[in-house]
């Protein structure tokens, strides 16, 4: 095996961040990679969405955090309340930057896909290629398209979701062989419905407020219903909104049981007249609804699942291909883009193409990321349960949270949560922002090899 790094040709199917993430450190290690993406053109779901500690180094590293501070609004407390807008309790965050150092950003995610795919050259990204199947050997993976294109690699990454057809095929493959989990075979799990949508621009007579140059992120929690509703201020003086209903248990597995578990426009509709005279602190959800055109109103599934198997030859899966979580915790894409970091490391690592050693490369990210996404996912459900939950012990649950928890514990928490705060082991490292020691990560062999040759150690 030869010391001289090895460049894979990565085929990477999906453009979602993720993916445009990685794109963006393969290119800093010219590493050639092609993006195929099934859709026209991406449309990112119209929601809120939150960076915290954990990725924020990795945006220094690349150029992008003062880009990013430009789209985004810090958020410092979370209210909750009841139907009837009584407060009920509140998360406080307002010490989180004095220990963490940076401040938790929010922003509509489809600000954050354009300033990402802005940086990708448009000859690397191909939309309209919806892929039918992958295969793989010990000398190349090519996948399929179903308009009859083909395309080889050495490396196969699979960042298409939720319902990855990357997955699908890499798990019939292992299935065939008899090395599937039986935890791998079972399907996502459905706990919830959620309808959101991000105003016009409001009028500040109607909305005062609105401007402050920090987030009012509210979460009412519906009584004797089962629908929480959150609001969100964000940029240009609007709001983002959702509202999400509970799936009963015995309901979850057979959703289509359920009225508002229909989809379209008219299945919209009747979501939005059921759910219109709901309180916020901005007044009824119908009227923000009102103010949000109907076409950037989107009706999705809550859904969750942790995925044993990550890798398999030349193929390995990022984000909700291998882990979908329940946005409660605001960690999806945060994971997501800490898997591309990670590969990205890995990749830098390779001294050959061989199947071995692209095979062992995936299995060491797989190894470095799995702890840390079994922290998050189960921190996703708890929140989930604090957020949406509706059943008497949930609600207990919560009462006992926002009435009994001292804020030090809350913090004591943020602080242990944002330790985690991997970086591109092939960029000049971010200063360390904050007063939480950071875990230190894996160190790179290369980078020791080729320090080595510059500055040898006479023993």
């Amino acid at each position: 095996m030869s010391d001289t790094p090895a460049l894979p040709q990565v085929l990477i199917v999906g453009a979602g961040l993720s993916s445009l993430f990685l794109a963006l450190l393969l290119d800093r290690i010219d590493v050639p990679y092609q993006i195929f993406e099934r859709a026209a053109t991406v449309k990112p779901l119209g929601a809120v969405m939150t960076l915290s500690a954990h990725i924020m180094p990795a945006f220094e590293q690349l150029g992008l955090y003062e880009d990013l501070q430009k789209i985004s609004i810090p958020t410092k407390a979370f209210h909750v309340y009841n139907s009837d807008i009584k407060k009920i309790g509140m998360l406080d965050g307002a010490k989180e930057k004095e220990l963490v150092g940076y401040d938790r950003l929010l922003f509509a995610r489809p600000l954050l896909y354009d300033l990402l795919l802005s940086k990708i050259p448009k000859e690397r990204i191909h939309f309209s290629k919806k892929v039918a199947s992958t295969r793989q050997d010990d000398k190349q993976v090519t996948i399929e398209c179903e308009d009859g294109t083909s395309y080889t690699g050495d490396m196969l990454v699979g960042a298409d979701g939720a319902y990855s057809v990357v997955r699908q095929s890499l798990y019939k493959e292992l299935a065939e062989k008899g090395t599937l989990s039986q935890n791998d075979s079972q399907s996502l799990e459905k706990g919830y419905i959620c309808l959101v949508g991000t105003t016009d621009p409001l009028d500040l007579e109607k909305y005062p407020g609105l401007d402050r140059p920090e987030a009012d992120s509210s979460l009412v929690v519906g009584k004797g219903i089962p629908y929480a509703w959150t609001t969100f201020t964000m940029p240009e003086n609007r709001i983002c909104w959702n509202v999400i209903l509970q799936l009963r248990e015995d309901a979850s597995k057979s959703v289509k049981s359920l009225k508002n578990a229909e989809w379209g426009a008219e299945a919209n509709e009747a979501m939005i007249k059921e759910v219109y005279e709901f309180k916020t602190p901005w007044g009824i959800i119908g009227k923000l609804i009102d103010a949000t055109p109907r076409d950037r109103i989107s009706k999705v599934y809550l859904e969750d699942k942790l995925f044993e198997t990550w890798n398999g030859g030349r193929t390995v899966l990022i984000g909700d291909a291998c882990h979908k979580m329940l946005p409660s915790a605001g960690m999806g894409a945060v994971n997501a883009m800490e898997d591309s970091v990670i590969l990205a490391n890995c990749i830098y690592e390779l001294t050959d193409l061989s199947v071995e050693s692209i095979d062992a490369a995936c299995k060491d990210f797989r190894d470095q990321r799995y702890p840390h996404v079994v922290q998050q996912y189960i921190a996703s459900r708890v929140t989930g349960i604090i957020e949406f939950g509706h059943a008497w012990w949930e609600r207990l649950f919560r009462h006992v949270l926002f009435n009994y928890l001292p804020t030090w514990i809350q913090l004591r928490s943020v602080v242990k949560d944002s330790a985690y705060r991997p970086q591109a082991t092939f960029l000049p490292l971010a200063k360390k922002r904050g007063i939480v020691d950071v875990i230190p990560q894996k160190p790179s062999k290369r980078n020791a090899r080729e320090q080595q040759e510059i500055d040898p150690v006479t023993l």
